[in-house]
């Protein structure tokens, strides 16, 4: 993999979840065609489940990227410089039913080793995951203050649980003693 070297799941725990509160993550799917798709996520969570690196993400019935994780049950999450933010604004803001997002956001799609979704080769941090378990949001069991807040129209998220198989970062990111 050009310029991105493996790393443990939990070395850029700390740049992976600052950078996903303040200006959000690219959640990339990809569809039976073979074209990717890039959502802005910024609710996700990151750890250890079943003995095993996790990634869930949220992603709403409503959205494009929910039918594409339907028919193919990968994904990869990518952390994102700051200077691409137009990128994520794009992503977050565009549907990829009828656009090509990663050719209007001026991504470039560069294969995994473990899984056929593409990292972000302007990534800094790229997470490949295979999806092990779907969970729905319960409106009868969440907080009635997030159920008003973050569900007024009823579309509530489904949790992808997504088993991290691989990571590659640039490697400035990663500090060696010397």
């Amino acid at each position: 993999m050009p310029d991105k070297v493996q790393v443990p799941f939990d070395v850029l725990l700390k740049p992976t979840l600052d950078t996903m509160t303040n200006m959000g993550l690219l959640l990339v799917t990809q569809a039976k065609t073979g074209r990717p798709n890039a959502m802005t996520i910024g609710w996700a969570s990151i750890g250890s489940i079943w003995r095993r690196p996790i990634f869930q993400v949220m992603v709403r019935p409503s959205r494009h990227t929910f039918a594409l994780l339907a028919d193919n049950p990968e994904f990869t999450v990518n952390v994102m410089p700051q200077t691409m933010r137009a990128a994520m604004d794009l992503c977050g803001s565009t549907s990829g039913r009828a656009k090509d997002k990663f050719h209007e956001a001026k991504l470039t799609a560069i294969p995994g080793s473990e899984i056929k979704v593409p990292l972000i080769a302007e990534s800094l941090i790229a997470y490949e995951c295979r999806v092990v378990m779907t969970n729905d949001v319960s409106p009868a069991t969440l907080d009635v203050d997030i159920r008003n807040s973050a569900y007024a129209s009823g579309d509530f998220h489904r949790v992808f649980y997504g088993h991290i198989v691989s990571v590659h970062a640039d490697p400035s990111l990663i500090h060696t003693p010397k």
